[in-house]
């Protein structure tokens, strides 16, 4: 008891900046002491994996869309009574050929009147547009020539003048190909309206929707419609897989070649897949925004009803296949200035072993040298205290691109 009466005189005859210091390494050492005790208690376990012999599958992916089927829809706009339907399942037809004929009720005949207005004023606005390119090339080449007369260099009035004719060429050719797009949504209009359907390209009949005396349009309808408005007539199966087209950036180009075998998904289709190769490979490629993309054309092995043109389709192009080589997860690498590394426990401590390393696929790397089968390497930490996990980070996590590992 005197003693703390002794320490207490003594503490308060101390200067203040004293006293402050001591607080200060007390706190000090109750925190070191703490984070001590804490250490000791979260223990690192480590994820390890076994060098394992397996496949390895190297592949680029891309997407893009399927631009020719074999299985060709016969739709109609058309509504009213079949009158005739003049082919079948299995016979063979030519393009235009009369595949069934609908005497149209009141507003299939008022269908028919608008698209054929449409068709009129479209067919006229692309004169109107030949018309039009043509005055605004004759305009550019007579500016042409009044520059080429000119004794001395080009004046400024000149290249204004020059300017704005090559952009009125340019304009008038925008608007053609406009002209001609919109024509041909009225022609297919028209054509789907007409009380007469025809083929629209050779092959077999795969499959009639109508019959004579079926009613089309409205509730009464018995027939399959595709659309609120468009009733499906037939389907034509020509010769030939389906053909996809996908754009593949310019650094994986260089890796396609024909011949190649691929994997194609289609969104409407989720629950199948679809093998095939690579057939043709665009070497010039196309600039859209600053961004060059090449088609590559992959034909499918087979075919489905259910694939039509211009579906939405994804492909993995399989680059390299390797069986029976050193495999480690992608997780198990380490990028050390170009090298790469992976690391083991030796004696309960963290070694790096160099590694040479091959092919790819989104989970699995080869291993050429460096490991033997049955070696453990690290994938990732397990932290016993909060039971959180840490993954190593790859620098193979998109190496190749996606990728398959077979067993």
């Amino acid at each position: 008891m005197g003693f703390m009466i002794k320490l207490k005189n003594w503490l308060s005859k101390l200067p203040l900046f004293v006293k402050l210091l001591a607080l200060l390494l007390l706190v000090s050492l109750v925190f070191l002491v703490f984070k001590s005790r804490q250490g000791k208690s979260q223990k690192v376990a480590y994820q390890t994996a076994k060098v394992e012999k397996g496949t390895v599958v190297s592949t680029i992916s891309a997407s893009g869309s399927i631009v020719s089927s074999n299985f060709i829809p016969v739709d109609t706009t058309a509504t009213g009574v079949v009158k005739s339907v003049f082919v079948e399942e299995g016979q063979k037809v030519y393009q235009g050929q009369k595949i069934a004929s609908i005497e149209l009720d009141f507003e299939g005949q008022q269908r028919l009147a608008s698209a054929y207005s449409s068709l009129v004023s479209a067919n006229n606005a692309l004169n109107a547009a030949n018309n039009n390119l043509r005055q605004a090339e004759a305009s550019l080449e007579k500016v042409y020539d009044d520059i080429k007369g000119h004794d001395t260099d080009e004046t400024f009035a000149m290249k204004e003048t020059r300017t704005k004719a090559e952009v009125a060429k340019d304009n008038a050719y925008d608007n053609l190909k406009n002209a001609q797009t919109s024509l041909s949504v009225a022609s297919l209009n028209y054509r789907m309206a007409s009380p007469l359907i025809l083929a629209p390209i050779s092959g077999t009949v795969g499959s009639v929707g109508l019959a004579n005396g079926m009613v089309l349009g409205g509730s009464s309808s018995q027939s399959s419609t595709t659309s609120s408005s468009q009733t499906r007539v037939a389907v034509i199966v020509t010769e030939g897989n389906p053909i996809a087209s996908f754009n593949v950036s310019e650094i994986d180009i260089p890796k396609v070649k024909q011949g190649q075998k691929a994997i194609v998904t289609l969104d409407s289709i989720a629950d199948k897949t679809f093998t095939g190769k690579v057939v043709g490979v665009d070497r010039v490629g196309v600039t859209s925004s600053g961004v060059t993309n090449y088609p590559v054309l992959v034909q499918l092995d087979n075919s489905s009803s259910e694939i039509l043109p211009n579906m939405s389709a994804s492909v993995n192009i399989i680059l390299e296949t390797k069986t029976d080589v050193l495999t480690v997860p992608n997780t198990a690498l380490v990028e050390n200035s170009g090298e790469y590394d992976v690391q083991i426990l030796q004696n309960g401590k963290v070694v790096n072993v160099p590694v040479k390393v091959g092919i790819s696929s989104d989970s699995l790397t080869e291993i050429v040298s460096g490991l033997k089968e049955g070696d453990e390497v690290i994938t990732g930490t397990v932290s016993s205290a909060s039971s959180s996990r840490t993954n190593s980070s790859s620098p193979f996590s998109s190496f190749g691109g996606a990728g398959f590992r077979i067993r």
